[in-house]
């Protein structure tokens, strides 16, 4: 499972970055999370963090990108788990420039859960490079947000098209739930 950018930066509400819709998503993260963790299964989240030099092109889409020193780039209190792997990242796909394909190769992983925000830019964007690296991709329909349902849409159809498995959370619980611990 990997819980994508899951940032007070993206979900409080004072943030000029805040997805409305994040609330609606981050229980559904938090039951998803604890049954992997439960099953023993690996939990990775990322953070997104910006340096000038690694934000690239970056810095012409967003007036503001996300760097360390920002209070708000921690991964949310509600989601901190001590047992899941972090990774820390500079652009949408969580692949790109970081160890995540070593640690999830290293770690016999063929399938993966992407959950978190933003549906259309980080989510999908790693969503695409995972399948294009092999892996077997799920998306959580109701465990990603972003800052429109437009965009929320666009994104689930063309994964579903040829990238990912759209599941919801239910149906991964029903599936963890049938497995031995």
């Amino acid at each position: 499972m990997i819980v994508i950018d899951m940032q007070r930066y993206f979900l409080d509400k004072e943030s000029h970055a805040y997805v409305r819709s994040s609330p609606a998503v981050v229980n559904n993260i938090i039951k998803l999370q604890t049954a992997f963790l439960n099953h023993n299964l690996t939990l990775i989240q990322t953070r997104h963090l910006n340096t000038p030099k690694g934000a690239g092109r970056m810095n012409l889409w967003w007036a503001d990108v996300i760097t360390e020193a920002n209070p708000l780039s921690e991964i949310d209190d509600r989601l901190i788990s001590d047992r899941a792997v972090i990774v820390r990242k500079e652009q949408y796909d969580a692949f790109l420039n970081t160890d995540l394909e070593h640690i999830l190769t290293r770690r016999g992983i063929s399938q993966l859960l992407i959950t978190g925000v933003l549906t259309h830019l980080c989510c999908e964007t790693t969503a695409r490079s995972a399948f294009m690296r092999g892996f077997e991709v799920f998306f959580a329909v109701d465990g990603t947000a972003t800052y429109s349902e437009k965009f929320h849409r666009a994104a689930l159809l063309n994964l579903s098209h040829g990238f990912a498995v759209p599941v919801l959370t239910g149906e991964i619980l029903e599936q963890l739930g049938g497995r031995n611990k």
